[in-house]
């Protein structure tokens, strides 16, 4: 039986990086829509909004490293081309929003997704006791969570 450094049985983890590079592939694209909304955002909340993205991007820039690693971790390969991050991603790209918004609802609905794909990951790494996999997952959620929820009572 083949094991990693870290002491998981390589079979057991296939499928959670399967998921860690899918959940890459998403997160790159959620970047980019971030990177759109932040340069081509306009109106009455440009300044609040304009920031708001840049933290949201670089935030996520973050856990694409984290998520990337994770895999290099496991002794898998990170998907890395745009290609790749277009076949496997669950977040669609949306270009050209300038509608505050729009671009906040557009990220919810996003995070939505990506907790989603999260949970995934993590019921898939607790099967097979891949615990550091299953704590990133858990702290991706808590987050994310807290911030789906700012952004709904921004719309209301």
């Amino acid at each position: 039986m083949s094991v990693t450094t870290t002491g998981l049985r390589k079979n057991d983890i296939g499928q959670v990086v399967e998921k860690l590079n899918n959940l890459l592939s998403s997160y790159q694209v959620y970047y980019q829509n971030l990177r759109g909304y932040h340069w081509n955002i306009v109106g009455k909340d440009f300044f609040e909004l304009h920031l708001k993205f840049e933290e949201f991007y670089n935030n996520v820039q973050v856990k694409i490293d984290e998520v990337a690693e994770r895999i290099l971790t496991l002794e898998a390969t990170p998907m890395h081309s745009y290609t790749q991050y277009l076949k496997h991603s669950e977040v669609a790209i949306h270009e050209n929003v300038t509608d505050g918004a729009e671009a906040v609802d557009q990220i919810r609905i996003q995070l939505e997704q990506l907790v989603s794909q999260q949970r995934n990951v993590l019921t898939l790494a607790d099967d097979c006791n891949d615990i550091a996999t299953s704590d990133l997952m858990t702290q991706y959620i808590s987050e994310q969570e807290k911030t789906i929820w700012m952004l709904k009572s921004f719309l209301s």
